[in-house]
């Protein structure tokens, strides 16, 4: 088990006090980060202590510690998870050799683009989700927002260690980007379009801890696989804590569904009118929320036919999630089919090579695990007694990446002419009168145990406080 020094400047477990030009350079890089996060991080809540997990080890057991800290006092570190002793590359071309400590000169260029975009969603979430203490619904979820927020914000420090560790130069050029591009810039926007998204309401920040925070864990898993040893290992140990952004989501998603049946069980209504009047998120508008952040992270994955993927899976770089439940780790004159338009307003299946369809792959078994919330949150409905389903929209739906890129199509996926679009949008999407009635509702509450009245108090407290408990001191 590798030694974690908590005690150094920058807690890390890889060894930072025996490479001292690493060290100086992260330590240099460190003042910048603090001043990204005083400019572009919560906002007006500096000197308020949360009660924060902080991480202080990788193993399964007791990796993490709860306490009070004030947000710039968090302890920002680097962890990677164990080593494993003859670990071998486990897809593509190099399958069986010994995974890489360093990165192959013929990769590098492609690896650093990688690590750049994945270290770029960081930063970007933070500053989408800065002005969203002002309404939290309770001390409960202002915790939550905070802890997600430090996270990531420790994310983004395990991409710059391997930026300055492996790419000398252009690695710490790199990482100097991370913080001069900001979400929804219209000079410097953050790389994804996803991450420009604005978020000023709870229900979009529960949508994307939720949808995009699951691209987020089907990338790390991508990554984890990666015969690059280090980033393997960075990324491992980040899906420990990427666990707990999918649980606010799905947790806060599924209260405010039950707060609205709720009241529409004290009002005996399914009128939306009478539900929104009551102060309650109707059921139809937190639909349309879905269907807008589902279909945003699904270009986070890339087109259905990608040479990139499938130079990436034939070279070791970046795997499929899960690489063992597959039977093919190499995938050489296999085929699978998709779907793509016919160019005459319909579809038609396409053959393609399985590495170039690792995208698909992917996304595909995204939208399954998407699913498993929607099931869970539809048997509430069910148990109510509300003719009301959640469903997920196609995968083509709504897309800027791919083949189904700038086409229209309603939620099951069928070609539609841009007028139809246009004609139906209001009814798919949130518009302007779901969102300005969304934020209507986002007043702050922070009396411990209280909730605002279109949210359900969680089922539990976190760490086995009550959810009385005093989570934010303000």
């Amino acid at each position: 088990m590798t030694t974690i020094d908590l005690q150094a400047k920058i807690p890390n477990n890889v060894g930072l006090a025996d490479n001292r030009q690493l060290q100086r350079a992260l330590e240099h890089w460190q003042p910048a980060f603090l001043r990204w996060w005083d400019e572009m991080g919560p906002s007006d809540f500096k000197a308020k202590n949360v009660y924060l997990r902080t991480a202080v080890g990788v193993d399964a057991q007791g990796w993490a510690q709860y306490g009070y800290t004030p947000m710039p006092e968090y302890r920002w570190g680097i962890f990677l998870a164990d080593r494993q002793e003859n670990r071998k590359i486990g897809f593509g071309d190099f399958m069986g050799q010994d995974v890489w400590q360093e990165v192959p000169g013929e990769f590098r260029s492609v690896f650093r683009r990688l690590i750049v975009t994945q270290g770029d969603t960081e930063p970007a979430s933070v500053e989408q989700q800065r002005l969203l203490g002002h309404t939290a619904p309770s001390l409960y979820d202002l915790r939550n927002l905070f802890q997600v927020n430090v996270e990531e914000g420790r994310h983004l420090w395990a991409m710059v260690y391997l930026l300055h560790a492996y790419f000398g130069r252009d690695g710490r050029e790199e990482a100097e980007e991370l913080l001069e591009r900001h979400s929804g810039d219209p000079d410097k926007p953050r790389i994804l379009g996803t991450f420009n998204e604005p978020m000023d309401n709870w229900l979009s920040f529960f949508m994307f801890t939720y949808f995009t925070d699951r691209d987020g864990k089907f990338q790390l898993k991508s990554l984890a696989e990666s015969a690059f040893d280090p980033l393997s290992r960075t990324c491992q140990f980040m899906l420990t804590e990427e666990a707990h952004h999918m649980f606010v989501g799905e947790t806060g998603i599924g209260r405010v569904i039950r707060r609205t049946l709720e009241v529409m069980k004290e009002l005996d209504t399914d009128d939306w009118h009478r539900v929104r009047n009551a102060g309650a998120i109707d059921l139809p508008t937190i639909q349309k929320f879905m269907n807008f952040w589902f279909t945003s992270s699904l270009d986070l994955f890339g087109s259905e036919a990608s040479s990139n993927a499938a130079n990436y899976f034939s070279n070791g770089i970046k795997g499929r999630p899960d690489e063992s439940r597959f039977a093919d780790h190499v995938e050489t004159g296999t085929s699978m089919t998709i779907q793509v338009p016919d160019g005459n307003g319909g579809v038609r299946d396409e053959a393609i090579s399985v590495r170039n369809g690792i995208n698909e792959i992917t996304r595909l078994e995204y939208a399954k695990d998407c699913n498993v919330g929607l099931t869970r949150w539809n048997m509430g409905v069910k148990r109510a007694g509300v003719p009301f389903e959640f469903k997920l929209p196609s995968t083509r739906f709504r897309r800027q990446v791919g083949a189904w890129a700038g086409l229209h199509t309603d939620l099951l996926g069928k070609p539609i002419t841009a007028a139809e679009f246009e004609a139906r949008k209001d009814e798919w999407l949130p518009n302007e009168d779901d969102i300005r009635f969304v934020k209507s509702l986002m007043q702050r509450v922070t009396e411990p145990g209280k909730m605002a009245g279109w949210i359900a108090p969680p089922d539990r407290g976190i760490n086995a406080q009550a959810v009385e408990y005093e989570y934010v001191r303000l």
